[in-house]
């Protein structure tokens, strides 16, 4: 996947695959409710991701439904390698060793961890 995805567009994409297919109206609503954007701006940002190919949008009567392209561990994916190889130096690990050190976990968030960390040295 080649697409950059803006800060603004992820908050676009999240809803997209939280509530797909999803008309552009329910975006536009969700989106100025969340973060006090205009309507317009809501639009831009759908129509960037439209032209990026991040998302398909299909014609329903006289509105359009929208849905992702892309999948949201692959942009997830991308994002992360990309953050490792910016800040990081490629270094997932350290990433990761950062992240855990410096985020305050609940209990269960910690058992989950601990689980994926059991699982990897299997």
């Amino acid at each position: 996947m080649k697409i950059q995805i803006s800060n603004a567009e992820w908050e676009v994409m999240r809803l997209v695959w939280e509530k797909a297919p999803v008309p552009a109206s329910d975006i536009v609503a969700q989106l100025q409710t969340r973060h006090d954007w205009q309507a317009s701006t809501v639009r831009t940002l759908i129509g960037r991701l439209v032209k990026k190919r991040a998302l398909r949008a299909l014609r329903d009567g006289k509105r359009f439904l929208f849905s992702a392209r892309l999948g949201k561990d692959e942009c997830i994916q991308k994002e992360s390698r990309s953050l490792a190889e910016r800040v990081f130096g490629g270094e997932p690990a350290a990433m990761l060793i950062h992240l855990v050190k410096a985020t305050p976990f609940t209990a269960q968030e910690l058992s989950e961890l601990r689980q994926v960390l059991d699982e990897k040295t299997e």
